[in-house]
């Protein structure tokens, strides 16, 4: 096939798909952008996260549990987080319908509520739902923002096609704005569009990739079979080794000083995230997180309700010492789509990505309408 017919046909695929999916692309990065910071946010503002140190041990996750529940009864609590030792104790309340997701914090020497908070409500929470679902029913709006992205996805590949200069001239062109007074407006446009798209390409398709990876299970799951992962995706809850069954109120049971042998262990924790067990017969679910706003190193740990000992998992989601590169790609999949994989520039470049990814509709609508409806004096002509 003659090199202007293949480009003409990926110029339809990259305007068609943009006209498709544009709105939505310009979401997402908007809702991006608002999202991304909020962890140093919400750290500047809440007055109760830091407590007095004393010089006693912290409550235990059924007291927490007990304490908590005086201000939501009858919700289902998804997990404790101890925090450091000025830190108060965060118990997390979450249902998935109707949604139900509320944090009440609490000293942890003493068990004192010091405040309780929507976490579906407010700036942030409009940013996520907005950048997940466009604001819709989750049922609806997830997919439509998955295979949207996907789709995006085509579109950055066609439009390195179509930038990919024929000639040197069109090569220097391409790669820097040789503007000056007589440069007209289309050009401005086009330069806008192409360049800016070009030496972004490569950022914009990560984040948009592992934006994929979270939305569809099954691209993900291609990905990890495809580097070589054998381990399975889903999360794993091994069940005790023990046959005897303890209840969460026998003082033998693991749950009364799991929070103080998983401390021992892993003494650099940041957080230790203790999971009340569903049933006798399932092991504690331990997360141990070393790093504000990032998963990716995060040990999940299986804790037997009777004889304290650590369990292993056939899922990817265990101690992070056990996880090959096929488990941390995976692992690393959310810390790369915020930009916290790197820390704060990291985050910074994700916000600036997310901000130019919102330039992308607006220009290339721009860019159609000149061609089509401007005022022709002299046509603009792209290769």
């Amino acid at each position: 096939m003659e090199k202007k017919k293949l480009k003409k046909i990926f110029r339809k695929i990259h305007l068609y798909l943009g006209f498709t999916t544009g709105l939505v692309v310009f979401i997402l990065g908007i809702t991006g952008c608002g999202w991304v910071f909020h962890d140093e946010f919400k750290n500047l503002f809440d007055d109760y996260s830091t407590v007095q140190v004393e010089n006693c041990s912290f409550i235990t996750p059924l007291q927490a549990k007990e304490k908590a529940l005086t201000v939501y009864p009858d919700h289902h609590i998804h997990g404790i987080a101890y925090n450091q030792p000025n830190e108060a104790l965060e118990v997390i309340f979450y249902e998935a319908s109707p949604e139900f997701y509320r944090s009440v914090y609490l000293n942890p020497y003493n068990g004192t509520v010091l405040h309780q908070e929507d976490n579906l409500s407010g700036f942030f929470a409009f940013m996520l739902k907005g950048h997940m679902r466009l604001w819709l029913p989750k049922d609806i709006g997830q997919p439509i923002t998955s295979y949207s992205t996907l789709l995006f996805l085509l579109i950055i590949i066609s439009g390195i096609i179509l930038w990919w200069p024929s000639s040197k001239k069109q090569q220097k062109q391409r790669l820097t704005f040789d503007w000056n007074d007589k440069t007209k407006w289309k050009r401005k446009n086009y330069d806008l569009h192409s360049i800016i798209g070009f030496y972004s390409s490569f950022f914009v398709f990560l984040i948009a990739f592992t934006g994929v990876g979270i939305g569809l299970g099954w691209l993900a799951f291609i990905t990890y079979k495809v580097i070589g992962g054998e381990k399975s995706l889903y999360f794993l809850q091994p069940n005790n080794q023990t046959e005897i069954a303890l209840p969460l109120d026998d003082p033998n049971n693991a749950i009364h000083n799991v929070y103080d042998i998983t401390k021992n262990q892993f003494p650099d924790y940041k957080t230790i995230e203790v999971h009340l067990p569903e049933s006798d017969s399932l092991s504690i679910l331990v997360e141990v997180l070393y790093g504000e706003g990032q998963f990716h190193d995060v040990d999940y740990l299986f804790f037997d309700q009777k004889t304290s000992e650590l369990l292993p998992t056939e899922s990817i989601y265990g101690s992070y010492a056990d996880a090959d590169f096929s488990d941390l790609v995976l692992r690393m999949n959310y810390d790369i789509h915020v930009g916290s994989i790197f820390g704060l520039p990291g985050k910074i470049l994700a916000f600036l990505i997310s901000l130019i990814i919102t330039t992308f509709p607006v220009t290339g609508c721009v860019l159609w309408y000149g061609k089509n409806y401007g005022k022709k004096k002299k046509q603009l002509v792209i290769n």
